[in-house]
């Protein structure tokens, strides 16, 4: 089994730009919210071609169905018997991967290590490729102990999501020797990507304003770890992997909003345009690598 994404065919390794439908959550237009299924209306004339998060009504499946939408699993577990139902069920949803937010930020160490591992070779049991996020707050949470992670365990796979790494460690530029050790253990945990969640952090909000063209400054350098991310796994990939590169801006509170009551306040940035930014930035990455990869014969 592939420890990949995989479409069952023999065709070249390809990234996808997918959108998460958590990171629709909110967003309308004329003073009301969109449904469910304008969501997927909007995520598909988009160009996106998956969503994380298998769609919930009978209609909203029909509407993955007629636009060919694929689509990945996630969920909270704290041990492999959590996982298992969760991993079953979303194989038979049709999920093509899953997402594991491990819990929690307090388990650490070889126990850590040891349920990680556990997970890891339920999954290769059920036959269903499973990413661990990258997530503060989560037994992932920070740079240094995941770093441990990936290498006691060979074929742990990882979402990279560095917007709370860049938080939790506080890069935000004022100290340049910190940035420089923070590269090291980012450059390590990039070899391990399978999956992307993309969002800026600037170091202090988890999700920053990166402008209506995405080119504020603090986006450069995710964009810039976002393609390495996919050129090691472009590396490793085989026929049929799909790396899902997923947009991932939330709602409040993560999003920013006037005031501290985030979810009844106004965002201050247009969270769907943000998106499509980030979109249209990495296809321009994407179609530079994959016609590096046909000018190298690969």
């Amino acid at each position: 089994m592939s420890l990949q994404m995989n479409d069952g065919s023999q065709n070249p390794p390809r990234i996808e730009i997918h959108q998460a439908m958590w990171g629709m959550s909110g967003l309308g237009e004329n003073g009301r919210f969109w449904t469910l299924e304008e969501q997927l209306d909007k995520i598909a004339e988009a160009g996106f071609t998956g969503i994380t998060g298998a769609p919930p009504t009978e209609e909203a499946r029909k509407r993955v169905e007629r636009y060919g939408l694929k689509y990945g699993g996630g969920g909270f577990p704290w041990t492999a018997g959590d996982l298992e139902p969760m991993l079953r069920r979303a194989k038979d949803n049709g999920s093509m991967y899953f997402n594991s937010q491990v819990l929690d930020n307090f388990v650490i160490g070889e126990e850590a290590i040891r349920r990680l591992a556990e997970m890891t070779e339920l999954a290769a049991r059920i036959g269903m490729p499973h990413f661990v996020e990258t997530h503060r707050g989560r037994i992932t949470q920070d740079i240094i102990r995941t770093a441990d992670y990936v290498q006691a365990i060979a074929d742990l796979r990882l979402t990279i999501d560095f917007s709370h790494y860049v938080v939790n460690t506080e890069l935000d530029g004022f100290v340049p020797q910190t940035a420089e050790t923070a590269e090291g253990y980012f450059q390590l945990l990039l070899q391990r990507t399978s999956s992307i969640h993309a969002r800026v952090s600037n170091g202090h909000q988890v999700q920053a304003d990166i402008g209506p063209e995405g080119t504020e400054s603090q986006a450069e350098r995710f964009y810039k770890w976002w393609e390495t991310g996919m050129r090691n796994w472009l590396q490793q990939a085989g026929p049929g992997d799909i790396l899902p590169f997923i947009v991932e801006l939330g709602p409040p509170p993560y999003a920013l909003t006037r005031t501290v009551n985030a979810y009844n306040d106004t965002e201050i940035t247009d969270r769907w345009q943000q998106a499509l930014a980030i979109k249209k930035r990495v296809e321009t990455i994407v179609d530079r690598l994959m016609a590096e990869r046909q000018t190298n014969g690969e």
